[in-house]
């Protein structure tokens, strides 16, 4: 694993931690190795001085008075110790006898040295090195109280003495091994340590960054506490990385459900502040507002929002109780019609629909209009077939043959009730199951020829000619009933309205990759232009009276153009130049 580059600046923690733990260490060392070196000087020299203090008394015992020096040089005579210097002294400090001067009276009196002050006052005492006055050479002191006098000892604290009371060089080399392994083993944690630690650093950094990681990485740590928290936090690091994904891929969904929705969605802060706005949202608000909005927070300005306004900041007032959380209102403005809805939200933010119901009511007030229309169109034939029959039931002396002209109109009424009921029929199954409409190939030429046959005898009567100029081979992926009824209704229109003796051409003028165009013109009457753009609404008549005097339904060129729909085409119709009425329109081929 790659370390992050160093700050040179800054020691980094473990270091820090080591040279800190280090300071401390190295300062209890030196302060644990002084004590010892003065303690085992202080060792020493109590170890001198009890030698010393062995001799005095040994010389104590062979000592008879102040006055016995002769017994005393007996003895050291004896028991001479290199270099060794005896004085005998008084309590008061005056000096008896000493091995290092024939004159004692010269000496002078010794009260205030630093030993014997120590023996008169705890029977013994010593002085590490002092220069005797009467020798002028440095010693090491030690002396004795007894009842009547004191005996002190010196040696000279030359080189030799000097070398005996250091302390041992073998303790300070000990003492450097020891804390060298110490810092040694130390140093190894502490490496290790650094190695956690700037692996969960970079860990850490590049989480920070959001830069890409792999969250299946394995991360070596140690198996202690430290190693444990960083399993721990990459641990939790992955479920957060994770969440965070499914949090973004329901983000997107839902800016994705925003932007294709039907509806003016905005999302808003408790503070009315942009969280999310999608674009029909400004465009609905642009067409409510008198004044252009540059942005969305100024949706609350629009006077025709000031309800739901009033309802949100009612709802931010403290304080918060049981009121309602969602309210609409409905607006007509520019000649559209909407359905606002506000929401509220557990932390006050709160969401803005605007709906665009103009369709909807142009198809609810169509379906009343239709329903009407439907109900009118029945009623016609309904109101004749139960007067004729009502007029045949009434009057039993009724002529056979008045009898059977009241029956062949009944009978000619059913007929033209069941015409209109099965185009109403047809209709519904187009506008509610175009989804489930069976296509195959079609072969529209052989088509249009069957149904000219079929149709031959009205043709016959009323004196029309027939132009089929279609192609061989003009095949469409369609559905057979369907395409027929193109075909059919548009003939039927044309015998029904076009008047006695005239011609109608159906013709296939031009096809591309992907359509056939078609031409079915008559020269007959015609209608007036003003008519043209209303031919295809359901129950539109150019002469009611005439209409449903010969029968039809005012459904038929309905049909026709939803069935030209259904196959993906368009329709249109205009006036034949040779007189009468043509319709042009397209059909996809189908694939």
């Amino acid at each position: 694993m790659n370390l992050p580059p160093k700050d040179n600046r800054f020691l980094s923690f473990s270091r820090k931690l080591f040279l800190s733990v280090v300071a401390v260490f190295m300062v209890l060392s030196a302060c644990f190795v002084t004590y010892q070196y003065n303690r085992e000087k202080v060792y020493k020299v109590e170890l001198l001085n009890s030698k010393l203090q062995d001799y005095n008394a040994r010389v104590h015992d062979n000592f008879k008075t102040l006055q016995d020096s002769l017994t005393v040089t007996e003895f050291l005579n004896e028991h001479q110790l290199s270099d060794l210097r005896v004085t005998i002294l008084t309590p008061e400090g005056n000096v008896v006898f000493d091995t290092s001067a024939s004159d004692t009276g010269m000496m002078g009196n010794h009260l205030n040295r630093a030993e014997i002050q120590q023996s008169l006052k705890n029977k013994k005492g010593y002085d590490v090195r002092r220069v005797s006055k009467t020798t002028g050479i440095p010693y090491f002191y030690s002396a004795t109280r007894y009842n009547d006098y004191i005996i002190r000892t010196a040696l000279p604290y030359d080189v030799t003495l000097a070398k005996y009371l250091k302390a041992d060089a073998a303790f300070f080399w000990f003492t450097g091994f020891f804390i060298l392994v110490v810092l040694f083993f130390f140093y190894k944690w502490i490496e290790r340590l650094s190695t956690s630690i700037n692996q969960l650093r970079e860990f850490a950094m590049r989480a920070d960054r959001n830069e890409a990681m792999d969250t299946d990485m394995q991360l070596t740590f140690p198996h202690n506490e430290l190693g444990d928290i960083s399993q721990h936090i990459i641990q939790i690091y992955k479920r957060l990385h994770e969440t965070k994904e499914d949090l973004y891929i329901e983000r997107e969904k839902l800016i994705t459900h925003l932007q294709i929705s039907h509806e003016g969605l905005g999302v808003f802060s408790r503070q009315k502040k942009e969280v999310l706005v999608n674009s029909l949202f400004t465009q609905y608000c642009n067409l409510i507002s008198d004044n252009y909005l540059e942005t969305a927070e100024e949706v609350f300005d629009i006077k025709e929002f000031k309800t739901i306004n009033d309802f949100i900041n009612k709802a931010q007032t403290p304080p918060w109780g049981n009121e309602e959380k969602r309210m609409s209102i409905a607006l007509s403005k520019s000649g559209r019609s909407f359905i606002v809805e506000c929401i509220m939200f557990q932390d006050l933010s709160f969401e803005i629909s605007i709906n665009d119901i103009t369709l909807e009511e142009e198809q609810s007030k169509m379906k009343r209009q239709l329903t009407q229309n439907i109900a009118h169109e029945l009623k016609t034939p309904v109101s004749s077939i139960q007067g004729y029959l009502e007029t045949m039931v009434s009057n039993d002396n009724i002529p056979k043959e008045k009898m059977d002209v009241f029956l062949e109109r009944c009978y000619a009424q059913s007929n033209r009730l069941s015409r209109l009921l099965r185009d109403i029929s047809v209709l519904t199954r187009m506008d509610e199951a175009t989804n489930m409409i069976d296509m195959e190939q079609v072969d529209i030429k052989q088509l249009a020829s069957s149904m000219f046959n079929e149709v031959s005898l009205e043709l016959e009567e009323k004196q029309i000619s027939v132009n089929n100029l279609l192609k061989d081979n003009i095949k469409i992926k369609g559905n057979y009933s369907l395409l027929y009824s193109i075909f059919r209704n548009l003939t039927d229109n044309a015998i029904a309205y076009a008047g006695n003796n005239i011609s109608i051409t159906l013709s296939c003028f031009r096809e591309d990759d992907n359509f056939y165009y078609f031409s079915f013109a008559d020269t007959g009457i015609g209608v007036s232009p003003e008519h043209l753009g209303r031919l295809f609404e359901r129950f539109y008549r150019i002469d009611k009276g005439r209409s449903r005097k010969l029968g039809g339904t005012g459904l038929g060129l309905a049909i026709v153009k939803n069935a030209v729909i259904i196959h993906k085409g368009t329709i249109s119709a205009k006036i034949n130049s040779q007189g009468g009425l043509e319709f042009i329109f397209t059909l996809a081929k189908g694939k």
